[in-house]
């Protein structure tokens, strides 16, 4: 199966890219693709701009879409919001115009969204048909998918990959949250009653495969880890890990004038699950919290 991925350069692209045998790649900068993914073949494409070249499509079987601002560096100010909204939209739209030019076409397309599609839902336990919330990450979650979806007239089957908070040693939440526990500052965000759909990025790459290969998984796929834990059991586990105590809570209204309209994301409950997953035979490497932290700190156990 040949594939080709845009986001290549980022936390989850990288290490997709290295889990598949001779990949192409849409970047906007292929240069800078090239030195940091190594020996691929790589395509300019500004996703926002005008769909990506036809050339990139030949012989490609599965299409990974994981391109995007990033939703969680920076405040969220008018100019960034519409640009978390348009590097989605507009890119995910221009890239299945040319998919609609394409004799011939791939058969899968795997395309990045969000658990933000569900919003704030307390302890309710959030699958794949649960609806959607109404604030500005679960609109641009259901528009996003939406314009994926436009695939399947195509022939093509989508899926739409909900991914939780990635824990990576190298990037993602985990190292902007190290220092203050490191510190023996850290603490729960609020009251901590807020569930948070962790995952380890192994995790994520291994459901971004399954969804290719699985013929079964057609449509929304959450990608989070099957045992969810509230942010006061996180930070009391994180702490564990790091042998520091985590006891300082931040409160709401600190969020909030720290982070403005964007403390919106860290203060989010969901309680999402993996059902798709797990009914279509996925096995989750990292199911357990305490493991998926061990890992990103170095100190798995397993050889």
């Amino acid at each position: 199966m040949k594939a080709l991925v845009t986001g290549a350069t980022g936390l989850v692209g990288h290490r997709l890219v290295r889990e598949l045998e001779g990949a192409a790649v849409l970047s906007r900068d292929p240069t800078r693709a090239r030195a940091k993914l190594g020996d691929v073949t790589a395509f300019a494409w500004q996703p926002q701009a005008e769909p990506p070249p036809v050339e990139a499509f030949s012989g490609i079987d599965v299409v990974f879409h994981l391109a995007g601002e990033p939703v969680a560096e920076g405040r969220w100010t008018a100019a960034k919001k519409e640009a978390i909204r348009e590097s989605r939209i507009a890119g995910t739209r221009n890239l299945v115009e040319t998919l609609k030019s394409l004799k011939n076409r791939p058969t899968v397309l795997v395309v990045a969204s969000a658990v933000g599609f569900y919003g704030d839902r307390g302890d309710e336990e959030l699958v794949e048909d649960s609806a959607p919330a109404s604030t500005f990450l679960a609109e641009v979650c259901i528009d996003w998918e939406a314009e994926a979806l436009k695939a399947r007239e195509l022939g093509l089957r989508v899926v739409t990959v909900r991914t939780g908070i990635v824990l990576a040693p190298d990037g993602g939440a985990l190292p902007r949250m190290l220092p203050p526990f490191r510190l023996g500052l850290g603490g729960q965000l609020g009251n901590g009653r807020q569930w948070m759909p962790w995952i380890h990025v192994d995790d994520v790459v291994g459901l971004l495969l399954h969804a290719a290969w699985t013929d079964a998984v057609d449509g929304p796929m959450n990608v989070v880890a099957p045992n969810p834990v509230t942010n006061k059991v996180f930070t009391k586990t994180l702490g564990q890990t790091l042998r520091r105590p985590a006891l300082l809570p931040v409160p709401r209204f600190g969020l909030r004038a720290a982070f403005g309209e964007m403390s919106q994301i860290l203060m989010a409950s969901q309680r999402a699950l993996p059902k798709v997953a797990q009914d279509t035979g996925y096995g989750f490497r990292y199911p357990e919290l305490r493991p998926a932290l061990d890992a990103c700190l170095g100190k798995d156990p397993r050889p």
